[in-house]
């Protein structure tokens, strides 16, 4: 008699479990843990991403369109407490009725393709001015309850001047010195600009500048220094037919390097008039950190060599899906390469690059933000240990040294490494890097700690969870323990 051999996963449908929604809502202590908790790291991590690929028979195009998912872990040096908990969005509460269409994709209705974007809640989670807030770029915060992770609504500001679509980006800047927030929102419609605002300790808003974009172009991130908020806007703009004909943003964005530039601007924390410097096109994401060198402004971040797989990516999701597999469209094939760089921006205007690794697969870069608006000396980031599948490993740069250090965790999807000072007056680097980590073999995910001077030598304590978590985004850590009511 011949034993039957259940059919293995394919790598295909491996690289799609991160893809796969989480549809409960956990709360329980993590019994599986190998290594030892570090005693002295005590606090609570916050991560957001998507949690939710379908609303009702209508399948998600893309993470960005994602119900927000918050991801709880509680440390109090003994043991490790996990809770997730959907934010409670309009779309969420609409239940299987998808209302109003994503970033990608179109709602079932023609009234509801007519409206603005579904604010998902669900690109970073943030400590600020005491509150905790679960943000997506396209519309208002919304807040969230630290101890039961309830929604208590959207956040309007003292003096709110967020503009009429209330976009507040995901990417808030903080100033270690001052104790202000300074963040920006991008509006699209009448005239493209960005507007500035800088929040103040006791939580009131200002805006401080607004900035003409000209051509529409798209921007996610930018980078705090003493003296300015620092944008790189590359010439990533919507193809306005591929717009009204597919009515998704995300699908009609183009990186337009025949008839654009990356332009560099500085805009003043103290209201006055914003410089802007005109570059050769370039690509990017997310900024790092940015500081003053004198007269001089230099700013951080991972250059892709080349920005067609995104494209190529908007392709795929216009493209109809297997049938078998609704996320086969879902999966990224292979990740850009890029280098960590700086750019240095002297008075003149001349702009100078020096780059700071070599050519890899990498996003997601962090650093000690202690040493925000300064000039800081590691970076981490997720990595790609091959061109093929998701982020699997997390990388530590050296920018003193010149090396690179590196943790491969296989078949894998490896979310943004957060780092957390040992205590509040510690060097550099001195602490843990937290990772949540998805085992694609076994479908669960775990959160990960390093020493964060010694990545290579491997986890001190991984605590595995009893499921998946879906491919994330960012998240934040505070010292604060969590106390959650009793299960």
């Amino acid at each position: 008699m011949t034993a039957i051999v259940p059919d293995q996963p394919s790598l295909h449908e491996l690289h799609s479990r991160p893809f796969a929604s989480l549809r409960e809502e956990y709360d329980y202590r993590v019994e599986d843990i190998e290594g030892a908790l570090p005693a002295a790291l005590t606090g609570t991590l916050f991560r957001i991403g998507p949690g939710k690929f379908e609303v009702g028979d209508t399948v998600l195009k893309t993470m960005f369109d994602a119900d927000g998912m918050v991801s709880r872990f509680i440390l109090d040096g003994k043991s490790v407490h996990f809770t997730n908990r959907y934010v409670r969005t309009e779309q969420y509460l609409g239940g299987d009725t998808m209302s109003r269409r994503g970033i990608t994709t179109n709602a079932p209705s023609l009234r509801g393709n007519l409206r603005w974007p579904a604010n998902t809640a669900n690109t970073n989670i943030v400590s600020m001015c005491g509150e905790l807030l679960a943000l997506w770029e396209g519309g208002r915060p919304h807040r969230i309850d630290p101890e039961s992770l309830d929604t208590l609504g959207t956040k309007h500001f003292d003096g709110d001047r967020l503009g009429y679509l209330g976009a507040f980006s995901a990417h808030p800047k903080w100033d270690p010195r001052t104790g202000e927030v300074y963040n920006f929102g991008l509006d699209l419609f009448p005239t493209p600009r960005l507007r500035c605002y800088r929040i103040d300790p006791s939580g009131r808003c200002t805006q401080i500048n607004s900035l003409g974009l000209w051509d529409m172009v798209w921007n996610h991130d930018f980078a705090l220094t003493e003296r300015h908020m620092v944008f790189v806007l590359d010439p990533l703009r919507p193809n306005i037919r591929t717009l009204l004909r597919t009515r998704s943003l995300e699908r009609a964005l183009e990186y337009q390097v025949r008839n654009g530039s990356t332009r560099f601007a500085l805009v003043p924390r103290d209201g006055s008039a914003p410089r802007v410097i005109e570059h050769d096109p370039i690509f990017h994401i997310h900024v790092t950190n940015a500081y003053e060198d004198g007269t001089d402004t230099v700013v951080e971040f991972i250059r892709f060599e080349d920005p067609q797989v995104f494209i190529q990516l908007g392709e795929r999701i216009e493209a109809p899906g297997d049938s078998a597999d609704p996320r086969a469209h879902l999966t990224i094939d292979e990740w850009p390469r890029g280098h960590l760089v700086r750019y240095r921006i002297t008075k003149s205007g001349r702009i100078t690059e020096t780059v700071l690794s070599d050519g890899a697969p990498m996003e997601f870069p962090q650093y000690d933000w202690r040493r925000s608006t300064s000039e800081h000396s590691i970076t981490y980031a997720a990595a790609a240990s091959s061109d093929l599948g998701h982020y699997n490993s997390v990388v530590r740069i050296d920018h003193r040294t010149g090396t690179r250090s590196e943790f491969d965790f296989g078949l894998a999807q490896t979310g943004e490494p957060l780092f957390v000072p040992r205590s509040a007056d510690a060097a550099e680097d001195d602490g843990w890097l937290l990772v949540v980590n998805h085992d694609l073999v076994t479908h669960r995910s775990a959160l990960v700690i390093f020493d964060a001077r010694r990545l290579a030598d491997g986890p001190l304590c991984t605590a595995h969870l009893k499921h998946h978590l879906p491919i994330g985004f960012h998240g934040t850590f505070r010292r604060q323990i969590a106390q959650p009511a009793p299960v």
